[in-house]
């Protein structure tokens, strides 16, 4: 069979089920998989340089998907590609831009009227500053949260009243724009390839991450479990669920495991101590799964 052929484009119906469904995020964004090619089946074709579909079992195939993502091969992963047609608060956009590795399109403030569109967090997402974190914000609600997002809503409409006062006094729209504020919706379409849409689910799914482009991550990875579900199924194996330590951090571990003091102090130690507790919070899931069933 030519490799051309073996390579078309096929379909995967849980991803047609998808196509173009809006998953909404936030108050008034959403994310769309507007298209894609290739799946688990291209990557493992590209592994092999296509010896053409049907001469690899499931099982052989899952096995290789597996290999790869574990040993970090990731070119494979390349050839499948996702398009998303996303809407999102301006400064999720600004934090998300920082994925240098995707082609996109935005919607243009010098070209349209920006619409009236504006982000305002539900309470429970209004909290104070982090103590020990510099760039998040703690666990606790903040007091009067319903009363400060009542005043985000207030200042939105009184600078996008600004904004069209300035349209109709005749100011360019690239200048009118100016002064509206980073919670107003954007609108752009962003393609990439599996490897680099994982690494972004990677960073971007952490517990760390702020909020509001955790949750776009989290629709993007339902597109991505639809498209590629064995290759989705290897990075949360292999990374998204994994625990790297370095080398000082591995040596740590092998003296803790020996009843040693681990020879660690300050910020290593701390650092040491929460990929432990990660590693006992995965064991603690695990441990409530139910077991598996004999001959699965």
């Amino acid at each position: 069979m030519p490799e051309w052929r073996a390579m078309a484009r096929s379909t995967i119906p849980e991803a047609e089920a998808l196509l173009d469904q809006e998953i909404k995020v936030l108050d008034k964004g959403f994310v769309r998989l507007v298209d894609y090619m290739g799946g688990d089946d291209r990557i493992v074709q590209a592994a092999r340089v296509s010896y053409g579909a049907g001469t690899k079992s499931y099982r052989e195939d899952r096995g290789l998907i597996h290999y790869l993502l574990r040993n970090d091969h990731t070119s494979p992963f390349e050839q499948v590609v996702l398009t998303f047609h996303a809407k999102m608060p301006i400064f999720v956009a600004r934090q998300w831009v920082r994925h240098r590795t995707a082609r996109l399109n935005e919607v243009s403030g010098r070209y349209s009227v920006m619409k009236d569109e504006f982000y305002v967090p539900k309470p429970q997402q209004i909290r104070g500053q982090s103590k020990d974190n510099k760039q998040a914000r703690s666990d606790e609600v903040i007091e009067g949260a319903e009363a400060i997002a009542q005043r985000m809503r207030n200042e939105q409409a009184t600078a996008y009243a600004q904004y069209t006062d300035l349209l109709e006094k005749g100011v360019a729209r690239e200048l009118a724009r100016s002064n509206l504020p980073l919670s107003l919706y954007t609108e752009w379409y962003w393609q990439c390839d599996l490897h680099n849409l994982l690494h972004f689910l990677r960073l971007r799914l952490d517990p760390h991450a702020q909020y509001e482009i955790r949750v776009y991550a989290e629709a993007m990875a339902k597109c991505a479990q639809a498209v590629a579900p064995i290759a989705y199924e290897a990075f949360t194996e292999h990374k998204l669920g994994s625990v790297t330590f370095s080398k000082s951090e591995a040596l740590a571990l092998s003296k803790a495991m020996r009843g040693e003091d681990t020879g660690l102090s300050g910020r290593a130690l701390a650092l040491f101590e929460a990929k432990l507790e990660k590693v006992s919070a995965a064991t603690a899931v695990e441990a409530t799964l139910d077991p598996p069933v004999p001959g699965t």
